[in-house]
């Protein structure tokens, strides 16, 4: 049976390092703080929020909660959006989405300032990704992916590294991530010709496409390590993602659960955020 990359273990690290961050930050008198700001309410968004609030007591990032009503209008959510960029006590952004369909999606993101868009979702911050220039940051699920494979050793540099997935929450701008780690990157899709053998001759696989059960065993080999940032619930209830878990985990070295893997470090890089974003701000 290959290693599991668990997320538990390596946001508990992570965390513990937050917290020293954190301390010496109140130490000189600034408190790492993030501002979650919900248009109305649904239950993803909820257990996202309640995850984000107990990892940060953990990582010592107080949170600040701004719940706008359902119908609340474009020009009152930018302008809440433009009172936390100018309060220098918050030093994060978080805004859920995605936005009720009346909203302009890129015009909301644009109002957040980079320096502050802690999931990276403004142009500005994808910009600085790809530069590796500026004040933004990377999403959080990205940032994450890489995470993970750092706390569990595993290589990057010089690898040959396939992404499957192109969305610019996580294929993209972790495609980026991990050129600036000295991977040999190449980004795949659904429909990619012979995926099977691109991804076979990766020593590292992530995959990303929203397409359950899309990668199983004939995209594998032995010797490597596999994360699976898909989430989807199965016909019998239970969570699976977009690689064939029980076809796949005997063959490679290395591979994430789900549930139980990336999304574990999400909330935690996100603290990550909030904290350097204090960091620079001093």
């Amino acid at each position: 049976m290959s290693e599991l990359l668990k997320g538990a273990p390596a946001a508990k690290a992570l965390s513990e390092q937050l917290r020293a961050r954190s301390d010496a930050l109140r130490a000189r008198g600034v408190e790492p703080t993030l501002a979650i700001v919900r248009v109305g309410a649904n239950d993803a968004d909820l257990a996202y929020e309640r995850g984000a609030l107990k990892r940060g007591e953990q990582c010592g990032v107080t949170a600040r909660q701004i719940t706008l009503p359902e119908d609340v209008s474009q020009e009152a959510l930018i302008d809440a959006l433009a009172s936390l960029n100018a309060d220098p006590s918050v030093h994060g952004i978080l805004l859920f989405r995605p936005l009720p369909p009346r909203f302009d999606d890129a015009a909301v993101c644009a109002a957040i300032a980079p320096e502050k868009d802690v999931d990276g979702v403004s142009a500005a911050s994808m910009a600085s990704v790809y530069s590796g220039k500026g004040e933004g940051f990377a999403p959080c699920t990205a940032a994450a992916c890489v995470a993970l494979l750092q706390h569990y050793g595993i290589a990057l540099d010089g690898a040959r590294v396939v992404v499957v997935g192109r969305s610019f929450v996580v294929g993209k701008p972790v495609a980026m991530l991990l050129l600036r780690e000295n991977a040999t990157v190449a980004v795949a899709h659904t429909h990619t010709r012979d995926l099977s053998a691109l991804c076979a001759a990766a020593d590292v696989l992530i995959v990303a496409t929203g397409k359950m059960g899309l990668i199983g065993a004939e995209h594998v080999r032995p010797g490597q390590a596999v994360v699976d940032v898909g989430i989807h619930a199965a016909e019998d209830g239970s969570l699976c993602g977009d690689v064939r878990f029980d076809e796949v985990a005997p063959i490679v070295d290395a591979i994430t659960p789900v549930p139980g893997g990336v999304g574990a470090m999400t909330t935690t890089i996100l603290c990550r955020h909030v904290i350097e974003s204090a960091e620079r701000a001093e």
